[in-house]
């Protein structure tokens, strides 16, 4: 992705999606009606650089469909930090958009909601048959045993992206392939004002999916199997501990970086200030901010030893876009229709192909536009090494309450205040404690 997603809502407003149910989402039917058969609203998510790029990459392709339809789509495009507040609020408003693009994370907590129309068997085939996507993007679609609540859009995985020019300026001759590796290289790296890691230290969603891939190494998963939170186990307290030492005790990461939320890594690793950044397929974003394809280079994200696998040797959670409908929208054949256009083949190179993503439709997916050396790497992590965030109605406020913690830690370790075991244990227990009792 060219951004993380920035969902820095509060845990009060991140409630809402556990009650939602109660509200409905507008409408007590299992669909909406067509009683605006002409037009669609869509809330797209920002992918590229800026929320004008968004608009000069999908206004063409909604002009596509409005010639081939008739049905006209008004665009918003949403920023991340605004997106999750703003679709709770519709959830339980009942004023939302006919479609719309949703961090695949949030699946589960949404579908909790009752207000996103379920992709049953009927509704799949209706846009082309649910085999036509990749299995592991389709699990991070909704909750087990249930209906989708959302359809796979863009996929994507982490990576260790690494700048040419100061890996040779500092004679490194390769990234690193484990964390302990990364500390070695880093400590090199950072000098003369430059640092080796960049972080967005108080974008939330970024920490949770950092901490959360840490934690798998560390055998820890934040949710027992029966969906209680469990954010306070050894796993998980050295998952947290081990990320934010990454500026607290071997310092390759810039203090400044606590404050960073808005992609402002991307444009240091663009100005040769910062040697490296894990990131969801950043090629787009580089392009953008006038770096060439080989001034940088790709590798998988980093282990703590051996190779990146399942289990233990995950580097990088199952990333990605999904699209969805509200059930109350008055235009349901229209929005599966519009669905089933962005899906398509056709579309699915365009739109992957501009924001350096990879399609989660399996045909798509073998266009040689995806066959370059960055995407291998992510098309190998997402086959097998990547696994998705847990899928539980609780996932949203997860996010927020964990995220929140990680940044409370980074802005300590960024004063200078120690960074300990203890700690960071009792801002997850402060964490854990703002759940919802099961």
């Amino acid at each position: 992705m060219r951004r993380i997603r920035a969902a820095a809502v509060g845990a009060v407003t991140l409630s809402l999606v556990l009650t939602a149910a109660a509200c409905g989402g507008g409408t007590s039917g299992s669909e909406g009606s067509n009683e605006q058969p002409r037009t669609l609203t869509y809330w797209a998510s920002n992918q590229g650089a800026n929320i004008e790029v968004d608009k000069k990459v999908l206004q063409p392709e909604l002009d596509k469909f409005e010639k081939e339809t008739g049905i006209k789509v008004k665009l918003e495009v949403v920023p991340w930090s605004d997106l999750l507040n703003r679709i709770l609020t519709a959830t339980t408003s009942g004023q939302g958009p006919d479609v719309l693009n949703i961090g695949n994370t949030w699946s589960a907590s949404l579908q909790s909601s009752g207000a996103l129309l379920p992709w049953d068997a009927k509704n799949f085939e209706a846009i082309g048959g649910k085999d036509r996507f990749v299995e592991s993007a389709l699990g991070s679609t909704g909750a087990q045993g249930q209906d989708p609540a959302a359809v796979p859009l863009y996929s994507m995985a982490y990576a260790l992206y690494y700048n040419k020019k100061m890996f040779a300026d500092a004679g490194i001759q390769k990234p690193p392939a484990t964390w302990a590796e990364l500390v070695e290289t880093g400590k090199k790296l950072s000098k003369n004002g430059k640092w080796a890691l960049g972080a967005e230290g108080s974008n939330l969603s970024a920490n949770i999916h950092q901490v959360f891939v840490l934690g798998k190494q560390h055998d820890a998963d934040f949710f027992t199997p029966d969906g209680k939170a469990d954010f306070t186990s050894d796993g998980a307290v050295a998952a947290v501990k081990q990320y934010v030492d990454l500026m607290a005790e071997h310092k390759i990461i810039a203090p400044g970086n606590a404050e960073y939320a808005q992609n402002q890594s991307l444009s240091d690793f663009a100005k040769d200030k910062t040697a490296m950044v894990l990131w969801q397929t950043a090629s787009a974003t580089f392009k953008t901010q006038g770096m060439n394809d080989d001034e940088w280079g790709v590798a998988p994200a980093p282990v703590q030893s051996g190779k990146p696998g399942p289990g233990a040797a995950t580097n990088s959670m199952v990333a990605g876009i999904n699209m969805a409908v509200f059930k109350n929208t008055k235009n349901i054949d229209g929005a599966k229709k519009f669905v089933k256009f962005m899906t398509s083949d056709e579309e699915q190179v365009v739109l992957n192909k501009a924001y350096g993503s990879i399609p989660p439709v399996k045909t798509a997916q073998q266009d040689p536009a995806f066959n370059t050396p960055a995407l291998a790497v992510l098309r190998e992590t997402l086959a097998s090494s990547a696994t998705a965030l847990p899928q539980v109605p609780e996932e949203s406020q997860f996010e927020t309450v964990v995220g929140t913690a990680v940044k409370e830690l980074f802005a300590d370790a960024a004063a200078g205040r120690p960074v300990t075991t203890e700690s960071v244990r009792a801002k997850l227990e402060k964490a854990q404690q703002q759940m919802p009792k099961k």
